[in-house]
């Protein structure tokens, strides 16, 4: 899967925050539908549920500096992004 996309379809992070430019699929190739945060070497790097892969998220935003109020805004969004809709 190699959909070009604005924002990683996993955590919502914006793709041009990311320093690698899209996550890796198990052949090397690019992914610019993942993060590379989320997504490498073909299997996602996080193995849970949206609530507790959002309460990871938030965690680590906050961890980076960002207040716990727009950690939540900037994850509340999680369940409607590809990779979650899935399930």
């Amino acid at each position: 899967m190699s959909t070009k996309s604005k924002f990683c379809q996993s955590c919502g992070m914006p793709m041009k925050n990311d320093p690698q430019a899209g996550a890796t699929n198990a052949d090397g190739s690019l992914n610019e539908a993942y993060c590379s945060y989320c997504y490498q070497n073909g299997k996602f790097t996080f193995n849970g549920t949206v609530l507790e892969f959002q309460e990871f998220c938030r965690q680590k935003m906050v961890e980076s500096g960002h207040n716990r109020f727009m950690a939540w805004l900037f994850t509340r969004g999680m369940k409607r992004l590809d990779r979650w809709k899935q399930k």
